[in-house]
């Protein structure tokens, strides 16, 4: 257990954060089809070697790196396995272990995560294969009479057998219940959802004899819901997430990494950098972005080789601002 308290203080330390490279098909799909590329395995492995051989990023910014199933058996233009790449600039390779959000049985308006089935024989493989963490997501919908009791506690006890698999199976997991932003809600019924949805998730945690200081949580902010009228300040986001998780999550904890959940890269960067402008917490607070890190990145490789250096660049940039969000020190001059 000790090896995986020192992984998980890896994965969460100050000044760096994780890189969520894990979607889906279906996702990256969408995401290459807005820059007119085909999502083929050969782009999807030269797009993601491109980020992971970002030196100035990957050794000085990123702690870890979650993959896809299909990335972390894939190989590298030069044959060495990509896993390897992202180990030898000194990051950790993690891996996506659920199989997606299904609708909750008799119910097509909340989700539960799947997946749990031959996660054992599965944790084992990607063990093999490097990985030195896992990672599982959980969805909460708001809307005016959700999220019911049924939902809440479905995903919280899914969340707390997929941490313990992964601590039996010597993998760090990365707890990940996202209260989503979609919706019209304000921050005030955000807070009283993920506070209500954290509080259970550690309750279920703990019955199942999870190691707390060995495994990472990835919450969402506090924050207003998508459509809603009302846009709340950095200060007034940084202030509300922050109390909830000083309510709810135990100190022992060592670190939280937050998803960037819709968000643009500079208000992810921005809220992050407000909550660490606040003090000292028991935990650090840091990021484990996708589109968040990747937006910039995508759009300057276009598919295209010739344009890799300007994609890496672009990575680096932003890997760079959350850095110094993660330490209080980013401010928007810095953005040029």
């Amino acid at each position: 257990m000790s090896n995986l308290k020192e992984i998980a203080n890896q994965m969460v330390v100050r000044g760096k954060g994780i890189l969520a490279a894990d979607e889906s098909s279906g996702t990256i799909k969408k995401r290459f089809d807005s820059i007119n590329v085909d999502s083929n395995e050969e782009n999807r492995r030269n797009y993601r070697e491109t980020l992971f051989r970002s030196t100035d990023a990957m050794e000085n910014y990123i702690s870890g790196v979650i993959l896809f199933d299909e990335t972390i058996r894939q190989k590298s233009k030069d044959g060495t396995p990509l896993a390897e790449v992202i180990s030898k600039s000194g990051s950790l390779p993690g891996i996506k272990v659920d199989t997606g959000a299904k609708d909750l049985t008799l119910n097509n308006s909340e989700k539960i995560t799947e997946g749990l089935d031959g996660l054992r024989e599965r944790l084992q493989e990607y063990y093999k294969l490097g990985a030195k963490f896992a990672k599982w997501r959980a969805v909460i919908t708001i809307s005016k009479d959700l999220p019911s009791e049924l939902c809440i506690h479905s995903n919280a006890y899914t969340l707390a057998r997929y941490a313990a698999l992964c601590q039996e199976n010597d993998i760090v997991p990365i707890v990940e219940p996202e209260v989503l932003m979609d919706g019209d809600h304000d921050i005030n019924r955000c807070y009283e959802v993920t506070k209500i949805t954290l509080d259970r998730v550690f309750k279920e945690l703990v019955a199942h004899g999870v190691d707390l200081k060995g495994i990472c949580l990835k919450p969402n902010m506090v924050i207003n819901g998508s459509l809603s009228k009302i846009k709340s300040s950095p200060e007034e986001i940084a202030s509300k997430t922050t109390k909830c998780f000083q309510d709810v999550v135990p100190d022992s904890v060592p670190g939280i990494v937050f998803l960037s959940g819709g968000q643009t890269e500079i208000e992810a960067t921005e809220n992050l950098n407000a909550m660490n402008r606040i003090g000292e917490f028991p935990w650090n607070l840091s990021f484990s972005y996708g589109r968040a890190l990747q937006a910039s990145a995508l759009k300057a490789w276009g598919g295209k080789e010739s344009n890799e250096r300007l994609s890496s660049k672009a990575f680096s940039h932003r890997a760079k601002m959350n850095s110094l969000a993660t330490l209080g020190q980013w401010s928007k001059d810095k953005e040029v």
